[in-house]
């Protein structure tokens, strides 16, 4: 069993209740759960034509819509991060001495075909175990 879970969200995805049951199969009875959401700012490029504030807005309301996904699940702690997520997940895990991620797969591209390119760079660095969900 996994004492520390972190359950990677994307937001914009649907993978979450698979991913919540299976931190739930995994985690023993005094174990923990972490919903994280890592949210990546904009390019360069973008933040040069967007304001603080807009970008303060979309953080904040990130922030709500995590909250909200696990609103109804009181053993869950969201938790949001704020960076590139597969560096973000990996730092998080070794910082909280997680020992298990929970990281979903999808849409690849051609030099990352078999996993996304935020769950290869998860599998590659982190420092526990790591479960991919498809």
């Amino acid at each position: 069993m996994h004492k520390k879970i972190i359950v990677s969200l994307a937001l914009d995805h649907g993978i979450s209740a698979e991913a919540l049951a299976m931190a739930r199969h995994l985690k023993g009875d005094d174990g923990e759960i972490k919903a994280v959401h890592v949210y990546d700012r904009p390019n360069s490029t973008v933040n040069a034509y967007v304001s603080e504030e807009v970008m303060a807005r979309a953080a904040e309301a990130a922030r709500d819509k995590l909250a909200a996904r696990v609103a109804q699940t009181p053993d869950v702690e969201p938790v949001m991060l704020h960076g590139q997520p597969g560096r973000a997940l990996v730092d998080y895990a070794a910082k909280i001495g997680a020992d298990c991620i929970i990281v979903g797969s999808h849409k690849p591209g051609l030099s990352d075909y078999f996993l996304g390119s935020t769950a290869a760079r998860v599998v590659r660095h982190a420092p526990c175990s790591v479960y991919v969900i498809r």
